[in-house]
Parts: structure tokens; C-alpha cells; sequence
């Protein structure tokens, strides 16, 4: 075009040979593409930006305010100047064929990032604005995000190379091929991470905010991140262990999810009764043991039973072991029974009991079995307490004493299973 030989032509005038008039003429008209292209650019990105963030102020939707946010209508402006090279360049080049392939492979390259990072900016913002929405912010988004990247950007690596070297489809997935075992080893994490989010996604096995113990990484804390290829959990010490995401599915783990959503947080913690302390009851003591509001009307109903039984059996009482007797530590189970039932912070719709459990060295456990209506941790620790602290205070009224290890402070010696 004569538009593009203007140049060549001053040259000429001022005697330059046709050679060195050619070159300097492709000089000066690359010199003018690129100011122009930078003009261009300037210009759509002002334009652009500008009404797409007026437009974004004037919808509802929060997602094309995070577009504007990361960048994607400046890559878009790119698409403009970009055009008019891809469209002139090849004019200036007619008769430099070896420079003009050279731009060719460059300009393609340049397109394909361009498209990449246009997607790429798309994809985080959809990213950002799927987790402002309450039915997604428990989702590992940021694992689906990184593995449509993957996937780009392998196509991406795939079209440079043939863009490069001129080679044919099959030609490069037949290379591939041939060092699929390399690729393998140096994807394992990321193909690894890639299965293990598709079957904790699938599955519902671990959402973003769940509690979850792994002992082997020494997690015990909130899900706060999960990505392709790792888990962060923020420990309840304020540490944040990162796992890998496959041992999600490899290694055995506890999630408290259930336990969150349930109607109650469970109480399992036993005391020590010592054994010499359990005795029957006598006459005498029953009657004093009615005092005791909780139990009173059991132990009406219960002494009836008793005392017709041993009549209808006539058995000899003279020998306190005789026929049926009730029990101090008997007594004390059903109090705590009662006591737990009346409680206002225990959910009475679910499992519910004081057990005599398995006589050890150390005495008798008396262990309560419970879920508390709040699961809050810092008031599921004060509601157990607060049981406690009243269980071990009435123990003396049913003359029981508490198991203890020899000390010099005398610490009760309580034990639990180990629940936060």
C-alpha cells in the first residue's frame, strides 16, 4: 500500500540506495504501528474501563464490579490494538517473507496469553463473586478455579508449541505420549489433588469453615482454604497446618460437621468412685435421704417395691444382704439422672444417662452421657463444668468419696475422652 511507502520514498529523495531506503522505510513504519497501537490502547482502555465501570454502578449484580476489580475489561482493551498490528504488520512485512513468519509465531503467541489472561480474569472474578454468596462460601472454589487454569493452560502450551515448531497435532500428543511417565511424576501432587477435590466435592466429605481433626498433620481446627493441592486448617491454638488435599481421601480424619449440625454437643466424662465407699442403705438412712428433692419420689416408689418383695419372699432382714436393698451409689446415679434431666442447658430429645461403667484399679466410673442444647465450645465448656461442679459437691450427702491419687494438693482426679 502506498500509505506504508512514503517513507521509501523521502528516502530515495535524499539518496539513500533502494536497500538501505527499504530498511529504513520498514524501520519507520514499525516505529509508527507501535506508537499508534500504544495510542490505541490508551484510548480503548479509557473508554472501555469507563463504561464498564458505569455500567457495573448501574446494575444490581456485584459480579461486573469484580470484573472491573480484576482487570478484565484492560486485557479486553488489548483485543483493540492487537487487531491493527495483526493487520498491518503483515503489509509492512510483504517483502520481508523470512521476518514475516517470525511475526507470525509472535503475534500468535501473543493472542493465545492474551485470551489466557482474559479468561484467567473472568475466572477469578466469577471466583470472588461465588463466594459472597452463602450457598457457595462453603464450596473449595479456589480447587475448580486452579483446575479449569490447568486445563487452559495446557491447551495453551500445547497450541505455542505447534505455533513454534510447525507440528502437527498428532505428531505432539505422539511426543506426549512417549513421556506421559515423566509428566505423571512431575504432576503427581496436582493430578492427586485434582481426583481428591472432585471426590471431597462429590461426597460432601469436608466443606470450607468444617472442624476437622487429623492427627497424623496435627490439624484440630477450622477448614479455612481448600485448594488442588492443599488444605489449611486454622488450628484452635491460632496455627495454621496446611495438609495435602489427597490425604483427605488416603488418611482417616474426623469432621465435626455432624456434631455442629445436630441437635447437641455430647457430655461423655466420668468420676471415680472409690469402691469401699459403696454400702447398702439403711431404714434410717432412706428417711434421710428423702430430704433430697430429685429423688424423693423415687425412692417412695422404689422402697414400696422393696419392702413388698422381701415380705412376699419372706425374707430375713436381720442380715442387711438379705433379698432387694438399695444402694448409696444407687441413689446418687439416680440423682445424677434427675439432676441432668431437670438441667435447662441439656437437650432432653437426645440420649441421656448416668452409667456404672467397668470397675477399674483406680474405683467405680460413674459416667454421664449427654448433649448440651448449646454447642458454642466456650459455653459447652461452662455447661460441663457447671454439671460437674455439682456432681462432685453432692457426692459426700450419699456418703461416696471420690477416687484420688496420692498428693500433696489432693486434686480430684476426673477423667474424660478427650472432647474440645
Amino acid at each position: 500500500m502506498e500509505v506504508f511507502n512514503w517513507a521509501y520514498k523521502l528516502f530515495r529523495d535524499l539518496d539513500f540506495s533502494r536497500t538501505s531506503a527499504t530498511y529504513a522505510n520498514l524501520v519507520v513504519n514499525i516505529i509508527v504501528i507501535i506508537v499508534v497501537a500504544l495510542i490505541l490502547d490508551f484510548i480503548s482502555k479509557r473508554i472501555l474501563v469507563a463504561a464498564f465501570t458505569v455500567f457495573a454502578k448501574r446494575t444490581k449484580t456485584a459480579f461486573d464490579d469484580i470484573l472491573v476489580e480484576n482487570k478484565a475489561t484492560k486485557y479486553v482493551a488489548h483485543l483493540v490494538p492487537t487487531y491493527f498490528v495483526y493487520v498491518t504488520i503483515p503489509i509492512v512485512l510483504k517483502s520481508f517473507a523470512y521476518w514475516e513468519k517470525f511475526f507470525e509465531k509472535g503475534m500468535s503467541i501473543f493472542i493465545i496469553f492474551l485470551f489466557l489472561w482474559i479468561i484467567r480474569s473472568v475466572l477469578h472474578s466469577l471466583k470472588d463473586y461465588l463466594k459472597t454468596k452463602p450457598a457457595y462460601s462453603d464450596k473449595p472454589i479456589d480447587s475448580y478455579i486452579q483446575v479449569l487454569m490447568i486445563i487452559l493452560w495446557l491447551f495453551a502450551s500445547i497450541s505455542i508449541i505447534l505455533t513454534l515448531f510447525g507440528l502437527k497435532v498428532e505428531t505432539l500428543l505422539g511426543a506426549l505420549g512417549a513421556i506421559s511417565a515423566i509428566i505423571l511424576l512431575i504432576f503427581r501432587d496436582t493430578i492427586l489433588g485434582f481426583v481428591a477435590s472432585i471426590q471431597v466435592s462429590v461426597n460432601d466429605m469436608v466443606r470450607i469453615g468444617d472442624w476437622i481433626t487429623i492427627d497424623k498433620y496435627g490439624a484440630d481446627g477450622d477448614v479455612i482454604e481448600i485448594n488442588l493441592a492443599t488444605v489449611k486448617v486454622r488450628n484452635f491454638d491460632n496455627t495454621t497446618t496446611t495438609l495435602p488435599t489427597y490425604s483427605l481421601i488416603s488418611d482417616s480424619f474426623k469432621n465435626w460437621r455432624g456434631m455442629v449440625t445436630s441437635g447437641g454437643r455430647r457430655i461423655k466424662r466420668n468420676i471415680l468412685i472409690k469402691t469401699n465407699s459403696v454400702r447398702f442403705v439403711s431404714g434410717d438412712e432412706i428417711e434421710e435421704f428423702k430430704k433430697i428433692q430429685l429423688i424423693k419420689s423415687y425412692i417412695d416408689h422404689r422402697q414400696a417395691d422393696i419392702d413388698k418383695f422381701n415380705s412376699q419372699n419372706s425374707v430375713d432382714k436381720s442380715i442387711q444382704i438379705n433379698g432387694r436393698n438399695m444402694t448409696n451409689l444407687g441413689l446418687f446415679r439416680k440423682y445424677i439422672n434427675q439432676y441432668i434431666e431437670s438441667h435447662p442447658a441439656i437437650n432432653k430429645d437426645m440420649t441421656m444417662m448416668c452409667r456404672h461403667l467397668q470397675p477399674t484399679e483406680k474405683g467405680i466410673p460413674i459416667e454421664i452421657y449427654a448433649f448440651t442444647t448449646d454447642k458454642r465450645w466456650v459455653n459447652y465448656e461452662y455447661i460441663m463444668a457447671d454439671i460437674f461442679d455439682h456432681v462432685i459437691a453432692a457426692v459426700k450427702y450419699f456418703d461416696l468419696e471420690i477416687f484420688e491419687l496420692p498428693s500433696n494438693n489432693n486434686t480430684v482426679f476426673v477423667e474424660t475422652d478427650g472432647e474440645h
